[in-house]
């Protein structure tokens, strides 16, 4: 008997074992690869009561797709539209929303498909698309392999008018692993609104009003503070020290109106476009946030902490830039509202942010450690990561040479010296009427003898 148990043993290691390398022996069965970058480009155009959405896409972006094949598995072209029409509506009608105003649109119209190659230039521009998709299809004789085709469709939404504002879902993200939709909308008053959207950008506004701007860009505000560590944490030092509103007013207000002066002077092309300029600007992000920290754990009640978040503020709002340079294409033709409605957000995630920590402080350091200690453990944290930040982007920012000195950019460096003149002299006079305001008032009681 103890030797059928010891060979039961055995068998069921055997099996076990064989069940852990069998995927090694085993072939898998060939599946279609998804893509790594796709370009999905499309035109869309309202004329009377009829919107023309002409689409381009690589047909290798279609898994498991059914065609018709002749020999060596080319595709059989005399056979192929009824093929070409199915993979429109699988791959870019069914993951594509179309919007009159509010009112999501009925399925549209397929009026024309083609299957063209790869080098084929017509979608270059909207006149040469639509030549090319009513013209005449590839002749029979072409050798082309499906993987190695485009995809053209022309197709008509029923509209009301093409005077209302329009809007696109596109959800193609799903073709590939990087898939970026190029958008053209092409409105009757001849101003074209060029759009490129990176994977699922949500519902995007082609011709938007301006109170669509100012939603789209409070909301990226508000989130935008939320989601930055490093301005979190720019703003949990410029809380640590106080505590309380009042003292903080004047420094959050100086910080909104830095960050609005550099935000506003980017969007405009005040500010450099060199490669060197953004590491900069994060490189000198991280000091502001160090330099806050440090002055956390040497001075306990930092004097005029208003104008060093002043300067700061500056630097920040070029940060801010940053993140709006690819967003503004959703703005239309309100770029100053939408400016200022991101600043709005970022003031709302600010409030948010100061509702949250100074009870969250008040509490903590009553009750858990005191005031000057915990202030300097959570200084010394944050120091801890803006140092660490500190070093790895300036390594980024060393791989750029250094700028060369042109006479263009000795005028651009007067400039902005002039307005930091006239900056530094409203700073000077703010801070006379800030000093009085905020200054503790006299106590004026009788005093005993």
């Amino acid at each position: 008997m103890p030797y059928r148990i010891a060979l039961s043993r055995f068998a069921i290691l055997l099996a076990a074992l064989f069940l852990y390398l069998a995927p090694a022996f085993v072939t898998p069965a060939a599946a279609h690869d998804i893509p790594l970058d796709i370009l999905v480009k499309m035109y869309v155009k309202p004329q009377g009561h009829t919107l023309q959405v002409l689409m381009r896409m690589p047909l290798a972006s279609i898994q498991d797709a059914e065609y018709p094949r002749k020999q060596q598995d080319y595709v059989d072209l005399s056979k192929v539209d009824p093929f070409l029409h199915d993979a429109a509506k699988l791959a870019l009608l069914n993951n594509l929303d179309v919007f009159e105003g509010d009112r999501k649109l009925p399925a549209p119209r397929i009026v024309s498909t083609r299957m063209s190659l790869d080098s084929d230039p017509s979608f270059a521009t909207y006149e040469g698309a639509l030549a090319h998709v009513m013209g005449p299809p590839l002749p029979a004789s072409e050798t082309l392999y499906w993987e190695q085709g485009i995809l053209d469709v022309l197709v008509e939404y029923p509209i009301q008018s093409d005077q209302d504002y329009f809007s696109v879902h596109a959800v193609f993200d799903r073709l590939a692993i990087h898939e970026v939709t190029a958008v053209q909308f092409m409105p009757p008053d001849g101003v074209i609104r060029a759009y490129e959207l990176e994977g699922d950008a949500g519902l995007v506004r082609l011709d938007p009003r301006w109170y669509h701007a100012a939603e789209r860009f409070v909301v990226m505000g508000f989130w935008h503070i939320l989601e930055g560590t490093d301005h979190m944490l720019f703003l949990l030092c410029l809380i640590i020290p106080f505590r309380r509103v009042r003292p903080l007013i004047p420094i959050i207000t100086a910080f909104t109106v830095a960050h609005s002066i550099t935000l506003l002077a980017s969007a405009y092309n005040y500010a450099p476009d060199a490669q060197w300029f953004p590491p900069l600007i994060e490189f000198l992000i991280a000091v502001s946030i160090f330099y806050m920290a440090l002055e956390n754990i040497v001075i306990l009640n930092p004097a005029r902490r208003w104008i060093i978040t002043f300067c700061f503020g500056l630097v920040h709002g070029f940060g801010f830039s940053f993140i709006l340079r690819n967003s503004l294409q959703f703005a239309g033709s309100h770029m100053l509202i939408s400016l200022l409605s991101f600043n709005v957000g970022v003031e709302l995630g600010q409030l948010l942010v100061l509702c949250i920590t100074v009870p969250a402080l008040n509490l903590l350091f009553r009750y858990v450690v005191a005031q000057w200690v915990g202030t300097i453990i959570l200084s010394a944290i944050v120091a801890h990561q803006a140092w660490h930040w500190m070093g790895d982007r300036l390594a980024v920012l060393q791989r750029f040479p250094w700028p060369t000195i042109t006479r263009g950019g000795l005028v651009s460096l007067l400039d902005w010296t002039l307005v930091a003149v006239g900056l530094a002299a409203i700073l000077w006079l703010v801070s006379l009427v800030a000093q009085r305001w905020f200054s503790p008032e006299p106590d004026e009681s009788p005093k005993m003898p």
